[in-house]
């Protein structure tokens, strides 16, 4: 089971992009699929990565962090083999890795995949 990410990048406030996740070996398709992401100097100050938007393929629910609810959408394409989120109207705040996760079972996100940075420069 792994998760590559890509599509970050540099990019001024107000620009878009859009982050891909490829899902390869898995059995079926995981519980939930997120996206988190880490600010830097985050994890050394003991803040844990922070979940920026979810997906449950089984029901089609879909949340999203308060900070980009309305500039961000999660999507699963391609018959299920790749997570979509694309960010809008981006902020400086948005600055951070990252990271692609699966719960293959209801519970914690198991699967991890390695990130990809985002810059965003005003």
């Amino acid at each position: 089971e792994q998760l590559v990410e890509s599509g970050g990048g540099s990019v001024q406030t107000g620009g878009s992009l859009k982050l891909t996740c490829l899902l390869s070996g898995f059995k079926k398709t995981p519980f939930t699929l997120g996206w988190f992401r880490q600010a830097p100097g985050s994890e050394a100050r003991g803040k844990e990565r922070e979940r920026v938007a979810a997906f449950w393929p089984g029901d089609g629910e879909k949340s999203y962090h308060g900070s980009v609810s309305g500039r961000a959408t999660i999507s699963l394409v391609n018959a299920g083999t790749t997570l979509v989120l694309q960010m809008n109207d981006l902020r400086t705040e948005d600055t951070a890795m990252y990271y692609c996760a699966a719960a293959v079972l209801p519970g914690r996100f198991t699967v991890w995949g390695r990130g990809t940075q985002v810059t965003v420069s005003s």
